[in-house]
Formats: structure tokens, C-alpha cells, sequence
């Protein structure tokens, strides 16, 4: 399986891992669907979103 990274794409990791959904949603990102957050990367998403993006590193890639 792929490993996640800071520049992995929203789009990706739902496809690498689609059980990160809940996870992403729980945090706040509510429009995974979206054609922008397809594209943003993990760390963009963290920013807009005040998360840490290492813990959420973490998190996606422990899944």
C-alpha cells in the first residue's frame, strides 16, 4: 500500500485509502467530493483547517 504524504492529494488518499473518509470528515472536511479538495493536498487541507499536519500524517498513514 502507498505511503501518504504531506503532498498527497485528497483524491488520492480517498482512493489509496478510502476508510480515511470518516477520519477526514471528523476533522472537519466536509467536502470531499468537492473538485478543489479533490485536488488540494494533505497539507493544504491541514492549513485551511487549523490541523496539525504531522498528526494528521500520522493518522492516515496508521489506517
Amino acid at each position: 500500500m502507498a505511503e501518504i504524504t504531506k503532498d498527497t492529494t485528497i483524491g488520492d488518499i480517498l482512493q489509496i485509502k478510502p476508510e480515511a473518509a470518516p477520519a477526514l470528515l471528523e476533522i472537519g472536511m466536509h467536502c470531499l467530493g468537492c473538485p478543489s479538495a479533490q485536488m488540494e493536498t494533505l497539507e493544504q487541507a491541514a492549513a485551511v483547517h487549523g490541523i496539525d499536519v504531522n498528526e494528521l500524517l500520522s493518522k492516515m498513514n496508521a489506517m
